[in-house]
């Protein structure tokens, strides 16, 4: 069984994210008051670099304290921006519209704060028996103060989460990108990988195409060679021809697997990893934990990126162990190939560059890292949903 976190533990995270509610909603009515002294003074110039850099550090700031993705919003250094944001009127219309509320969350933490110190002054002083502002203790005005502070306490806390909410939300509502630019961003992002699907559909088929030229059909030449002899009196070339033969359909299924791996369909994943580990020239650990079978692209996208680092482990990174994993998280299968080679695996390489393209025509992630001198880490992020 799991443990349980005990009533302490609870009240204690309670406590501290309550704490650092307060500390966010106070430190935001400071920016707000800073904000709305300066903000007039900064307005006539504007076009100067040196403003604009300051209220885009100044709503950095602000995106930060609200614990948003400032490269989600356009704000994190070396993030491309448009024209319209380069002039920095989107960061200082944001910084005007937060000042009243940002004023407001003061104003209610303030509350919280006199409301908590009057609480205190008022219990440590009936606490001994004496009059508090010519009030003496009794029972129907100990119950009085006790509902009364209740209902100010979760007023209260309910106008800070409610002050932290609107915040983020009026954050994210004014920097974040325009829908017309997302859309066309979006566009782009699928016209390219929809190049890049056709380009690596194009490179794998003139592998394939290779194969068989330079491999397959160079042994059936050879093959034929042999039968012919042994047609003419050379019964003893019979053991060489079935050995071409042999050898001829290992590269025929090996050509066919590279294609399509037709054990997916009946195997699974975590089967048809496990023929490549067997295929393999290395040791190869496999940890496959998938709770549900994912759909047969992501399926078929994790197989090939797996197929295609253990070869390149076993070929390029003269690697003596390859460990994959393959597991679920939350909506994404997540697949990890790690061998110990020598590293220095470049990601624009022809192989590496077309998993890159598979994976991102799911709208996934590709990630290589290989220093050198290893090791190499190959990720691969693939939604399901």
């Amino acid at each position: 069984m799991r443990d349980r976190p005990n009533g302490g533990q609870g009240g204690m995270r309670t406590a501290a994210q309550g704490t650092r509610l307060l500390w966010t909603v106070g430190l935001g009515a400071a920016t707000a008051l800073l904000g709305l002294v300066l903000l007039p003074s900064a307005l006539p110039f504007t076009g100067r670099p040196a403003v604009r850099e300051a209220v885009r550090r100044l709503a950095l700031f602000e995106v930060r304290r609200l614990r948003l993705d400032p490269a989600v919003l356009g704000l994190a250094p070396g993030v491309p921006r448009s024209g319209a944001d380069r002039s920095g009127g989107r960061e200082l219309r944001y910084l005007a519209a937060r000042v009243p509320l940002g004023v407001l969350g003061g104003v209610v933490a303030a509350l919280l704060v006199w409301g908590a110190g009057t609480a205190m002054a008022l219990a440590w002083t009936w606490g001994r028996g004496l009059p508090f502002d010519g009030m003496t203790p009794s029972v129907p005005l100990l119950a009085y103060a006790g509902l009364a502070g209740l209902v100010l306490l979760f007023l209260d806390l309910s106008g800070l989460v409610g002050v932290h909410a609107l915040e983020r939300r009026l954050a994210a509502r004014m920097l974040g990108s325009d829908p017309t630019e997302a859309l066309r961003h979006r566009i782009t992002e699928l016209a390219e990988s929809r190049a890049g699907v056709l380009a690596g559909v194009d490179a794998e088929r003139r592998r394939i195409e290779r194969d068989l030229h330079d491999g397959l059909q160079q042994r059936l030449v050879a093959l034929s060679m042999l039968v012919g002899r042994a047609r003419r009196g050379r019964p003893e070339l019979l053991e060489q021809a079935h050995e071409q033969a042999q050898q001829a359909l290992a590269e025929l299924r090996e050509v066919a697997w590279r294609v399509y791996p037709s054990g997916l369909d009946s195997l699974g994943l975590a089967d048809a990893l496990a023929g490549v580990a067997e295929r393999s020239g290395v040791p190869v650990k496999v940890v496959a934990d998938l709770p549900v079978r994912p759909p047969m692209a992501v399926e078929t996208a994790s197989y090939f990126v797996v197929s295609e680092a253990v070869t390149n482990a076993a070929k390029h990174a003269r690697a003596t162990a390859v460990t994959v994993e393959v597991r679920a998280h939350d909506t994404m299968v997540v697949v990890r190939v790690r061998d110990d080679g020598v590293g220095g695996a470049d990601p624009q390489g022809g192989g590496l560059s077309g998993l890159a393209r598979r994976v991102a025509a799911l709208d996934g992630r590709f990630t290589v890292t290989s220093p050198p001198g290893g090791p190499t880490t190959i990720e691969a992020e693939l939604p399901c949903g």
